[in-house]
């Protein structure tokens, strides 16, 4: 059985013409399936119209929360109340054509965990496919992973890769990576982009600047987080070595005759030893904390095989 998730924010105007496309491209590959909407809060007609559909439709299921939430959110519920084999995210705006999942099912085929589409010849504003490829090639560069779009919306999932992902804030555009680093199979096919032709984008430019801090929030999470003390010794160190030169400094001054007590480099010097160590025994303590509640847990979600 296929699961199809469809995240919604006021697209009202297209919903009709998306959902015709949709149910055509899907019956072609004859498979059972389900269409979950997820309604992120819309201000239009967009959950009146699904409700609608929901009526004559038996494979139509809806989900609607009670505000705007964001993207990653409603892909996370998504994924916990499908119930196919497989899992498919598409969004409504008809740019990711219903047509290209055929490709996806093809590749998945082969035994991936996750195809994801690759807008190749990306049909959007300047602003949007430049912040794009930067971002995508500082993923590249941080994380060694060559995958040309991370964010495309149509992607298919086996449900074991798409059920534990919790998904928050800006992580939805790190899904291939995520994955990656949990040991399942990513995949990547060229689709075929087109032109917005219902609704507004919900993409900003001010969605550039939230971006970055969400990738280094990301780096954090990736190469820190069973291992916290390596960064915050890092940190901490670094901010004690300076204070420890400046104050060698100015003792040797002192020695020499000179008044210290009232430079301001003093009081740096103290500054950045004392915030130095406390960074370093806030690591200490987070990898405490790590270290006792990952004592006796067998978590079977980082199984590949398991007899029980």
């Amino acid at each position: 059985m296929l699961s199809i998730v469809v995240p919604v924010f006021n697209e009202e105007e297209g919903l009709s013409a998306f959902y015709k496309e949709l149910i055509f491209q899907v019956s072609k590959l004859k498979v059972s399936f389900e269409v979950v909407f997820v309604d992120d809060g819309s201000t239009d007609g967009s959950l009146s119209f699904l409700k609608k559909l929901e009526k004559g439709n038996k494979n139509v299921r809806i989900f609607s929360f009670r505000k705007h939430r964001g993207k990653a959110e409603a892909i996370t519920l998504g994924f916990k109340k499908a119930m196919g084999e497989y899992v498919l995210t598409i969004d409504a705006d008809l740019q990711d054509r219903p047509d290209q999942i055929e490709k996806l099912f093809r590749k998945a085929k082969e035994g991936w965990d996750l195809v994801s589409g690759w807008r190749k010849n990306r049909r959007d504003s300047l602003i949007k496919k430049t912040s794009s490829k930067i971002f995508n090639l500082m993923v590249s560069i941080f994380w060694g992973i060559k995958i040309h779009d991370l964010n495309c919306g149509l992607k298919l999932y086996k449900a074991e890769a798409a059920k534990p992902l919790n998904l928050y804030g800006g992580r939805h555009r790190f899904i291939p990576l995520l994955l990656s680093q949990e040991g399942f199979s990513v995949a990547e096919v060229p689709v075929v982009h087109d032109k917005r032709k219902f609704g507004k984008s919900k993409y900003s430019f001010t969605k550039v600047f939230t971006e970055i801090p969400d990738m280094f929030t990301m780096l954090f999470l990736s190469r820190y987080s069973k291992r916290p003390l390596h960064f915050f010794a890092l940190v901490g160190g670094i901010s004690f070595a300076i204070g420890f030169v400046v104050l060698a400094y100015l003792t040797i001054l002192r020695i020499e005759g000179y008044s210290i007590g009232r430079r301001p480099l003093l009081f740096l010097g103290m500054l950045l030893v004392i915030s130095g160590l406390q960074v370093i025994f806030t690591g200490f303590l987070a990898d405490l904390i790590l270290h006792n509640s990952n004592k006796n847990i067998e978590d079977k979600s980082i199984l590949k095989y398991s007899s029980d």
